[in-house]
């Protein structure tokens, strides 16, 4: 059939249409099934670690190529640093994936930063993602999985992936942060964007870095937090013949901070991808492993008695501020029915100390408890020194003044005790400033002095911390240790907060009896700690303490609502266990 000269032009009108519409809104070509393909508009490299896309050479060749399969060119090549000192190799094949398929492959980095030598992946001088400024925004992507061990002195820092010249570098810090620092188009400086703290070795991650031409922000597994930078921020700057490090930082014109962990796949796109298009689609429901959301009795026993520990309200108190005042609203409600006997703040009561509206915030939130009675004592945390002692005027002796359990106040009016009844025991709390802590020990000891028969639970914003899985002694927690609580054999028990993460240890006192010190932080998790708070219920009858990690904010959301990171109970070793605890031979120094 003949086509007249009218219907030849409409012909060509809706091809050239069609050709206008490829160009403003290009495909989006997800990489779960990603078969080689040819160029997309939208994605301007896309890496999948696996032997299924090996562009050449092998790992134990040491001359790997790994094919870009957005198809563009942007291979990736195996570096070899020279100088190892490793048997066993740097980079290998690994059966683990985000996935658990076990037809997928993962490539394995196995670096410390003692480590000689290394390898890591770049690509080539001439590949095109080397002069892209991603001027109209960008989405980068990367599954991986944290080393086994992760180690903040072997791994804080390590790169995941940069762009030569020191001009962006996406890394895990010390406290399992992911930070995207970047040099924007627009700016002459570097800025900075957080995510929350990556808290399990366990778990794979999907981290997305999206700008939109403007602001950027860090998703992990699909939930963004208020740890963003607020500036402007336009495209990636890049220095002229500068390609991209992957399973590396950059300093000084040379490799630094090599990666440890699984890498599985990099995407990055032209532009910001809206959540629908990105690898992963996460499911409503999905949580993370060490937490759960199914119901647990936080008193298991109508005997039992408990003490709550909040660790450090900093975060939320600055940012989310409804979940911190969430937090007090339950205790008052329950500390009866749970016979919470004491509730222990454990210092950071604001984020900044000079923030009118955060001590206000704080102090009336806490204000729940002093309308019912509820028991509590606080101590200062770091955050909380300033001009004109703030933490003093509202946390200070004056505040309890009406309160029975509570007794007296050092000199500096920082530290304070209080004793309260709980089950077939008086406990003596123990505030010990931490900023004043040498001034304060000699009236410290003077409690202890008066109180031998008391069993007491020493409380310091820093005491114990922890690298890796490892408790770690602070050089005010060995102050504290030897000076109060190695030789007063009634302390029996000692918390902090101040450094992030979850830990305890028991250690022999002077006595030869045991003392359990336990640091409680989750600060830098989702929501600045997510109102996650710790219960140690006291069993005198079958001779145990057991702790739980509990959050009265993510129970009461509904469930449409709960992301990956929102479990009420968090399920780690390190967060809920038992202690055996024999009390009557522990607190023999009793008089029953």
């Amino acid at each position: 059939m003949r086509l007249d000269k009218k219907h030849m032009l409409f012909i060509t009108g809706l091809a050239g249409l069609m050709v206008l519409l490829w160009v403003l809104f290009p495909p989006v070509i997800s990489g779960r099934d990603m078969e080689e393909r040819g160029p997309s508009t939208a994605i301007a490299a896309h890496w999948i670690f696996s032997k299924d896309y090996i562009q050449s050479g092998t790992i134990t060749g040491k001359d790997l190529v790994m094919k870009d399969v957005s198809g563009n060119a942007n291979h990736l090549r195996l570096i070899n640093l020279e100088g190892s000192n490793q048997k066993h190799p740097f980079i290998r094949w690994s059966e683990e994936d985000y996935e658990q398929k076990d037809e997928v492959q993962t490539l394995q980095f196995n670096h410390n930063k003692s480590d000689a030598g290394g390898q890591y992946f770049q690509t080539s001088k001439n590949a095109p993602l080397n002069h892209n400024r991603f001027k109209n925004g960008y989405t980068i992507e990367v599954l991986f999985k944290l080393p086994k061990k992760f180690s903040p002195k072997d791994h804080g820092g390590m790169g995941i992936m940069s762009r030569g010249g020191q001009r962006s570098n996406l890394s895990v810090s010390a406290y399992k942060q992911v930070h995207w620092a970047s040099h924007p188009l627009n700016l002459q400086r570097t800025e900075t964007d957080w995510s929350l703290a990556l808290d399990s070795e366990e778990d794979w991650y999907h981290v997305a870095v999206v700008n939109d031409g403007k602001n950027t922000s860090i998703y992990v597994n699909g939930e963004a937090d208020f740890r963003h930078s607020t500036a402007e921020m336009t495209g990636i700057d890049l220095v002229k013949g500068k390609g991209w490090y992957v399973g590396a930082s950059e300093k000084e014109n040379k490799a630094d901070a090599l990666f440890a962990g699984n890498l599985q796949e990099i995407r990055i796109a032209n532009r910001s991808l809206p959540k629908e298009d990105w690898l992963i689609q996460h499911k409503p429901g999905d949580h993370v492993k060490n937490g759960s959301n199914q119901y647990q009795s936080l008193r298991t026993k109508k005997k039992n008695y408990s003490f709550l520990f909040v660790p450090d309200p900093q975060k939320t108190v600055r940012y989310k501020p409804e979940i911190f005042k969430e937090q007090m609203r339950w205790i008052s409600k329950r500390y009866e029915r749970l016979n919470i006997a004491m509730t222990a703040f454990l210092g950071d009561m604001v984020d900044q100390s000079d923030s009118l509206e955060e001590w206000v915030h704080s102090s009336t939130s806490v204000g729940i408890l002093d309308k019912i009675k509820a028991p509590y004592v606080t101590i200062a945390g770091n955050h909380d020194y300033g001009k004109g002692d703030p933490y003093l005027k509202y946390y200070g002796s004056g505040r309890f003044s009406d309160k029975s359990y509570y007794k007296d106040s050092s000199p500096t009016g920082y530290s304070s005790y209080s004793i309260i009844k709980a089950g077939s025991y008086h406990y003596l709390f123990l505030s010990l400033d931490m900023e004043h802590m040498k001034k304060d020990i000699p009236w410290a000891k003077k409690v202890l002095k008066s109180h031998p028969k008391t069993p007491t639970i020493l409380l310091s914003h820093q005491i114990l911390d922890m690298e890796g899985v490892t408790p770690m002694e602070t050089e005010r927690g060995t102050l504290a240790w030897d000076e109060l609580v190695h030789p007063f054999n009634q302390v029996f028990m000692t918390v902090n907060g101040h450094h992030h993460g979850s830990i305890h240890r028991m250690k022999q006192n002077a006595a030869g009896n045991p003392v359990l010190q336990m640091l409680v932080d989750y600060q830098s998790s989702y929501h600045g700690g997510n109102g996650w708070m710790r219960f140690a219920e006291f069993d005198e009858v079958d001779e145990m303490i057991l702790f739980k990690t509990y959050s009265p904010w993510v129970d009461k959301l509904p469930r449409p609502q709960k992301t990956y990171f929102d479990v009420a109970y968090l399920t780690g070793v390190r967060d809920q266990f038992k202690v055996p605890f024999d009390f009557e031979e522990r607190f023999d120094f009793v008089d029953q």
